[in-house]
């Protein structure tokens, strides 16, 4: 059995989510519930659990305040949290599991069996560092490789390039990246921070554009030396980008 905890400052989210893993997650074991950062500080303390479901936002500070006063981090965490669009990209960029409001039990069961795996404490810490890193600005990202997870910083990623199903991220210091991701979900996440989809098959990193070159779409030359082709469609944006 999984020990866990659920803290949430609404009782009526505890009760549902309570009542959801005990119906669906019967190898989950809620010991305790607290409905804030103070309490659910002591809770875990005294109850030391293996994984706690954390809400993001509380009356006296947030799931992310909780984490940094801990002294040590060693249980998963799944966040659960009402809409929220710059929480849900911090998860994001640091990999960590997530289930949004009103919570629903597919999600919930799939987050449970990722929790079930075994996960080694450094790599779940350096997650967790990341996030806490990435809560007021988007400093890091996790990239899931074959060997496991790659922590780089987003200012050292000149561009990605799709490959199938993965991601090939390239980087100032020459090395390369598998990411077992694909090119969408990337652009999805990197395009709040000064990143651009020039193509289909490239995510560009404003930052490292050398020079635009002139055609029917164009193409730039990165810092690296590499030339991209600009999508017809999208030259527009990019020269909207580059001019302001």
């Amino acid at each position: 059995m999984i020990k866990a905890l659920i803290i949430d400052d609404e009782e009526k989210s505890r009760s549902s989510l309570l009542k959801d893993i005990n119906k669906y997650c019967k190898n989950v074991d809620v010991v305790a519930e607290a409905e804030n950062v103070k309490s659910g500080i002591a809770k875990i303390l005294k109850y030391k659990p293996e994984l706690v479901f954390l809400d993001v936002q509380m009356p006296d500070g947030t799931g992310f305040d909780l984490l940094e006063k801990l002294h040590e981090i060693n249980f998963n965490v799944i966040f659960v949290s009402a809409y929220d669009q710059f929480a849900i990209r911090a998860f994001k960029f640091s990999a960590i599991d997530y289930l949004q409001k009103p919570v629903d039990p597919e999600e919930l069961v799939k987050a449970v069996q990722k929790m079930d795996e075994k996960v080694e404490s450094k790599t779940l810490n350096e997650k967790l560092k990341v996030l806490l890193e990435n809560k007021n600005n988007f400093e890091k990202i996790a990239l899931p490789s074959f060997d496991g997870l790659i922590f780089v910083k987003v200012k050292d990623i000149i561009r990605c390039e799709s490959d199938r199903n993965y991601s090939i991220f390239y980087l100032r210091n020459k090395e390369k990246v598998l990411v077992t991701r694909t090119l969408k979900e990337y652009d999805e996440m990197l395009s709040s921070v000064n990143f651009y989809r020039a193509h289909h098959s490239h995510l560009i990193n404003l930052a490292y554009v050398k020079k635009y070159i002139k055609g029917e779409g164009g193409s730039v030359i990165m810092e690296d030396g590499t030339e991209v082709v600009v999508a017809r469609r999208r030259k527009e944006g990019l020269m909207t980008l580059l001019l302001n």
